[in-house]
């Protein structure tokens, strides 16, 4: 058993009926790690060591199978040692947190621990920022690709959080690679314009819309797939980056047919249900 993020997603859904099903398909678990109230006492004021015995001794008896506790530990080796095995169950790392520490509402009083890999990734769109204008366009986010086995350069993620001088600067960087005849769109490997084919629908393509964007422009500028980036990324979710990465650098000496998947690192795999007793 591990985490799967995307049968998470699949759970939050508007339709009633739906959610319904799925609660008897794919049943969801709730794993609890803080305790803020009990019988209407605020405990938000008390230090999280105290909070976690109330919640411990809450859940003491408890005989529900979905009703989990997170592990704690104030041992830095086993701490290390659950940051590197965890995340063979999907699990992107550990939190620290003060003992000592009131919950403190908005403020980030936890540390989490993650893990930051890189990958030299295709880039071949990207989307305009929101502030862009027709006389300063601006780049929002790069759209990033891997090659698969069979040659096919599979979407794979985002990489944004630039500053706003980097976004324009980004514009005319890439402005080389814009593709900009119809042959060209034609030819773009996520097919920029055109509808699905029968083996692509169901798979996430650039642009595609979901019950979630139905109201967001998710058009992108279309790129010959000709520059390589390196990105640092956290997590790894199927076949896609969990999380939106970060730049590192252009990577003009390498070849874009070169990125592959085979450069991810995958975490050795850990049963989920060893951590909670499933």
């Amino acid at each position: 058993d591990r985490l799967e993020f995307e049968r998470l997603l699949d759970r939050i859904h508007p339709a009633d009926s739906r959610v319904r099903m799925l609660a008897k398909k794919t049943p969801a678990s709730y794993v609890s790690f803080d305790l803020l109230a009990f019988d209407d006492h605020d405990l938000t004021r008390r230090p999280f060591a105290e909070r976690r015995r109330l919640l411990e001794a809450a859940l003491r008896d408890s005989d529900s199978p979905s009703v989990h506790l997170t592990p704690l530990t104030d041992s830095r080796d086993t701490a290390l040692e659950w940051f590197d095995s965890f995340e063979g169950a999907g699990l992107d790392g550990v939190v620290a947190k003060p003992l000592a520490g009131p919950y403190v509402p908005g403020a980030r009083s936890m540390l989490k621990v993650k893990h930051e890999r890189t990958a030299d990734v295709v880039v071949a769109g990207y989307r305009r920022h929101k502030s862009s204008t027709p006389d300063s366009p601006r780049l929002g986010s790069m759209l990033l690709g891997l090659y698969t086995e069979d040659g096919t350069l599979q979407h794979v993620g985002v990489c944004a959080s630039f500053s706003a001088g980097r976004r324009v600067e980004l514009v005319d960087e890439l402005a080389p690679y814009e593709v900009t005849t119809d042959a060209e769109r034609a030819d773009h490997p996520w097919r920029w314009g055109a509808e699905p084919t029968d083996e692509e629908e169901g798979r996430r393509r650039p642009g595609a819309q979901s019950r979630w964007n139905a109201g967001k422009d998710l058009s992108f500028v279309p790129l010959r797939p000709e520059r390589v980036v390196e990105v640092a990324y956290d997590h790894l979710q199927g076949n896609r980056f969990r999380h939106t990465t970060q730049f590192r650098r252009w990577r003009d000496d390498r070849d874009p047919e070169s990125c592959t998947y085979a450069q991810l690192e995958q975490a050795i795999s850990y049963d989920l249900g060893s951590l909670f007793r499933l």
